[in-house]
């Protein structure tokens, strides 16, 4: 009988997050889906919903940006759950202001939410994969990681450290067996946050001019699934109208 395996999702939301906790839930791994502790009610919603469809999850709510916290819930989750197989670091950050309106209080919270957390977990999940001698570690970027835009200083300087975490996390840990992997997700995704402010989401929709979150999360999956002789470090994700 194959040994029972997890995926980790910190910033485990309502669209993209949960969609990838699906997938990997589907594949048969216990989905240990993880966000802010205010946001604990809706983490266990998105648990029991998977639960609902047969598959495994367990609601882990916890503060990315806490080292202690982080520690704590990498060793809960590899000695009470199941070894983590795949960790994905999905937490978004986007946050907007003026240059001159960015205060140093909002420009270090959104590093700490956008890449520092990014580290805390790759750091942890990364002691027991080189301990087992394999697994997979994606990272969630976003156009921001490849260029600065008015307003977003703030967002594009986590992105950009965030990729720059992943490019070395790839080159030490590739040859051990681990695969890191980061994606640019390019354009705007099908989720609340767009819902609200776009008013043309389900013209878009129809003509898949917008990124659907399953899509995105089947993705992750063929990530995780490649063969090492042929692994993907950075993947890029866009409508095909999307221009760039």
């Amino acid at each position: 009988m194959a040994e029972q395996k997890s995926c980790l999702v910190i910033g485990a939301g309502d669209d993209t997050g949960a969609a990838i906790a699906r997938a990997f839930a589907r594949e048969g791994m216990v989905a240990c889906v993880s966000r802010r502790p205010t946001h604990a009610d809706k983490l266990e919603a998105l648990a029991q919903s998977i639960r609902d469809e047969g598959w495994q999850s367990i609601a882990l709510p916890s503060d990315a940006r806490d080292e202690e916290a982080t520690i704590a819930l990498v060793e809960k989750i590899e000695s009470d759950i199941a070894p983590i197989e795949v960790a994905v670091f999905n937490i978004g950050a986007n946050v907007q202001f003026p240059i001159t309106e960015t205060t140093a209080r909002v420009y270090r919270k959104v590093w700490e939410m956008g890449c520092f957390a990014g580290f805390l977990m790759g750091r942890e999940v990364a002691k027991h994969m080189l301990a087992r001698g394999h697994g997979t570690i994606i990272f969630t970027g976003a156009t921001a990681s490849m260029r600065g835009r008015d307003h977003l200083a703030a967002f594009a300087g986590a992105k950009h450290a965030l990729r720059a975490l992943a490019q070395s996390m790839a080159r030490e840990l590739g040859p051990k067996n681990i695969h890191v992997a980061h994606t640019i997700i390019d354009g705007a995704i099908d989720s609340n946050f767009i819902r609200e402010i776009l008013p043309d989401v389900d013209a878009r929709r129809d003509e898949a001019a917008i990124l659907n979150p399953d899509d995105i999360a089947q993705n992750y999956v063929m990530l995780h699934k490649q063969p090492r002789s042929a692994w993907t470090h950075e993947l890029d994700l866009r409508p095909w109208k999307e221009p760039w």
